[in-house]
């Protein structure tokens, strides 16, 4: 199934979840703790993101951000691009540092964004990295400790964090380690780390009739907040809804192109995806090639996806075709 689109608008509050490949570490030292953070403060310079609440542990990373004019997608794609050809550099490893593909989850400030702060920045201590508040007051590998004046990170916006909890710094702060210290009995929260129960693009539709039923929804894998947020991400996610929609029935319409042919040509579909060259496999291969980006709409990738060979070889038929 095609993943889903990102909800990526600039202004966005995301909470990013990262995690290692395989459930290996991401970092390995304190320069790799360092690089990580730097790299993460300077982008957030440069591209005018908020940095709310983090915690960078061995094998995982959460981030409490609002996207900055280019989006989320763009600088997490050189925040992690960037760390991994270091850290590959520096270990003398190769291959893939993390996950397939980093988790974002849109957030109602409204009403999550005290809660997201306290489960990030208390995420040390639920992991048993450090042992208690004091200790992680002066934990540098968390944000909690430059809330608190322990760090100075001049592109984590305090400022705004402090300002949920009162008018006066000093009343903020106090505020602050009381809200953090009773959060610590709450333990994992699995409601603010992923989403409720509308996984499909294709249940969408259900969410707004339910909606106008009076029926309860929950949340959206990629939003976390109530009926309404969930109903306005939607809304204002339209253009994006409407071409992933279009993209899902033209691959849905070439699949079925793909089995009327396979079967009339006496091919074996498992076989054709899987690259085989046996029998008429190739033939057809090289026929389709030509049809689904031509009469189907598919990108030449997506092509290569669903024949089983590379973009390259499909791009080589398609313009030999053309020529």
């Amino acid at each position: 199934m095609p993943r889903q689109a990102r909800l990526d608008s600039p202004g966005t509050l995301h909470h990013v979840i990262v995690r290692g490949i395989e459930g290996r570490n991401i970092v390995e030292d304190n320069n790799d703790r360092t690089n990580m953070i730097s790299r993460m403060g300077t982008l957030a310079e440069e591209t005018k993101t908020d940095i709310y609440a983090w915690a960078l542990m061995s094998d995982h990373m959460h981030i409490l951000l609002k996207s900055g004019s280019h989006g989320l997608s763009k600088f997490m794609r050189r925040l992690l691009t960037g760390y991994a050809i270091t850290f590959n550099m520096r270990h003398k490893r190769h291959g893939h540092v993390f996950q397939n593909r980093y988790k974002s989850i849109v957030c109602d400030e409204d009403t999550y964004f005290k809660e997201l702060v306290r489960y990030i920045h208390l995420n040390p201590i639920r992991a048993g990295t450090v042992k208690d508040i004091p200790s992680l007051n002066k934990y540098p590998w968390c944000g909690h400790s430059t809330v608190m004046g322990k760090e100075s990170l001049e592109w984590h916006n305090t400022n705004y964090v402090l300002s949920w909890f009162g008018t006066f710094r000093n009343e903020s702060i106090k505020n602050y380690i009381k809200y953090i210290e009773d959060g610590i009995s709450e333990g994992r929260r699995d409601d603010l780390v992923g989403g409720g129960l509308i996984r499909t693009l294709g249940r969408w539709s259900q969410v707004i009739s339910s909606r106008k039923s009076n029926n309860n929804v929950l949340y959206d894998t990629r939003i976390l907040g109530k009926n309404e947020f969930v109903e306005r991400v939607i809304s204002e996610a339209d253009d994006k809804i409407k071409n992933q929609v279009s993209s899902n029935r033209r691959i849905t319409d070439a699949n079925e192109l793909i089995k009327e042919i396979c079967k009339n040509k006496n091919v074996n579909v498992a076989e054709l995806k899987g690259g085989s060259r046996r029998g008429n496999a190739s033939e057809v291969r090289a026929y389709l090639a030509r049809l689904l980006p031509k009469y189907y709409g598919l990108t030449l990738a997506e092509t290569a996806r669903q024949l089983g060979v590379t973009t390259s070889a499909v791009s080589k038929i398609y313009s030999r075709w053309h020529d």
